[in-house]
């Protein structure tokens, strides 16, 4: 039974692949495993094959079998599995409030430059 995508959680290795595969598009796995490679030496053909065929099998990828290398893309974009995946991360860690994670974020994880790039935007000052 095949999974679908707005129900499956990626995983590291997953999301990983996602990263190399949304700003390039849809793409052969030789294409992917090139991309991969620059950022990860170790990486093998088999390896990126495989996973992209379990990713498929879940729901993850869409796949083109109309030509000799098939062709996978994502099945969702990057703004739409990142959305989906904050929501449940809001609900799960931070009852439900969004402003809890915020508030956690900008206490740990925001850098001053980004904290004056946050303060701009609720100001309107960028656009």
């Amino acid at each position: 039974m095949i999974k679908a995508a707005a129900a499956t959680k990626p995983t590291r290795a997953e999301l990983e692949l996602l990263r190399v595969l949304w700003p390039i598009g849809p793409a052969t796995v030789k294409q992917v495993h090139q991309a991969m490679q620059k950022e990860r030496a170790d990486v093998t053909y088999a390896n990126v094959l495989r996973q992209m065929q379990i990713m498929h099998a879940k729901g993850l990828l869409t796949r083109d079998e109309s030509e000799r290398s098939h062709v996978y893309a994502p099945a969702q974009s990057q703004n739409m599995l990142q959305t989906r995946m904050l929501k449940e991360l809001i609900h799960k860690a931070f009852s439900g409030s969004g402003k809890a994670l915020v508030m956690a974020a900008l206490r740990k994880h925001v850098s001053q430059e980004e904290r004056e790039e946050i303060r701009k935007f609720l100001h309107g000052d960028e656009r």
